[in-house]
């Protein structure tokens, strides 16, 4: 009897039946090209012949399943109420509310985009990205009190949003104060019959004696003297000279952004002001630096009318960026009349 003849094609393209008597696969078991593909809790094994692959691990990516530990496309909801808190806030500001020029019909968001955002933060787009999808975790609390005035928040919202940055809120007098050296505080208080205030680098007013709090009651709670000068209605009436202060506090501001070149809460202040006003915008381009020395200003105040102050600046060398003004009256002048009148209605302590 002669060789066996080599298998026809019809015979290569025969399918093997298994032999009943062979060991079966397992129960959720599949067998495939002499390979048994074993499915167990989200996880497979592959068992193999003559050294092939003895283990395949195939994790569980389905959307929202807790095995898979979050969610595809970034961290689990839960866990970044930051950016959920971020992504509302934007979606209620609309683009002509913050100043930027634009209609709303070709948008395809509500609100503000991310690009916005970090432009009227005064961060890089690619920063405030990952801050809303929770790949940035720890920002600072200027980049915070940047947004928080980006999105216009209410003080307990702005609150709200330090909290969920794990930051202690800074918000309101009693805090802000807390911030200020010791030595500017004691001389605060050297002047009662003067208008003194302490002013950080971005120019928010960090601290008040009771007369310069009466002055500046006019403008309610803001606190931001450039964008009190630039933005606030009651601005045109309250500042008489408002040309010359709102030149000289720009050229102020750019030197200290000079000298503090990482402070977001400068960087926020003028890309949010360079869109609001065009004025601030022209003064800023025009590159001008000179400090704060001393100045004289001209309030016209609702309760009291027009007064007229000197103002000096004081510097403390172990505060940089913090900046004692003090503004005093012509002796037995009008001024010091309507300066001793706010002191004398001021509420008591």
């Amino acid at each position: 009897m002669g060789p066996p003849s080599a298998p026809s094609a019809a015979d290569r393209r025969h399918v093997r039946h298994r032999d009943p008597s062979a060991p079966q696969p397992p129960v959720g078991a599949m067998s495939a090209g002499g390979r048994t593909i074993r499915r167990s809790g989200g996880n497979g094994e592959l068992n193999g012949r003559r050294g092939m692959i003895t283990r395949l691990t195939v994790p569980n990516h389905r959307r929202g399943d807790p095995a898979s530990g979050a969610a595809l496309g970034g961290t689990a909801a839960d866990d970044n109420e930051l950016g959920a808190f971020l992504r509302a806030s934007r979606a209620r500001v609309e683009p002509a509310d913050a100043g930027l020029a634009g209609g709303v019909s070709k948008r395809r968001v509500h609100g503000l985009r991310r690009e916005e955002v970090a432009v009227l933060a005064g961060v890089s787009a690619d920063y405030y990205a990952r801050l809303e999808q929770g790949r940035e975790r720890h920002p600072s609390a200027q980049v915070i009190d940047a947004l928080g005035r980006a999105f216009r928040l209410a003080p307990d919202a702005r609150e709200h949003l330090h909290r969920l940055a794990g930051l202690n809120p800074r918000l309101g007098p009693d805090s802000t104060r807390e911030l200020v050296h010791p030595a500017l505080l004691r001389l605060l208080e050297a002047f009662p019959r003067a208008a003194s205030y302490v002013l950080g680098p971005a120019f928010d007013v960090l601290a008040t004696n009771t007369i310069a709090d009466a002055l500046l009651a006019p403008f309610g709670d803001e606190r931001n003297m450039p964008r009190i000068l630039f933005t606030h209605p009651r601005a045109e009436t309250v500042f008489a000279d408002r040309e010359l202060l709102r030149r000289s506090t720009v050229y102020a501001l750019r030197l200290n952004a000079g000298q503090f070149p990482h402070d977001t809460g400068i960087s926020g202040l003028v890309a949010e002001l360079k869109t609001a006003s065009e004025e601030f915008r022209v003064l800023w381009d025009d590159h001008g630096v000179a400090g704060l020395t001393r100045a004289f200003k001209v309030f016209v105040h609702p309760d009291v009318g027009r007064i007229e102050l000197t103002y000096q600046t004081f510097d403390v060398v172990d505060a940089p960026g913090q900046q004692l003004l003090v503004g005093t009256p012509e002796p037995g002048s009008r001024s010091e009349e309507a300066m001793a009148f706010l002191a004398s209605a001021a509420p008591s302590p």
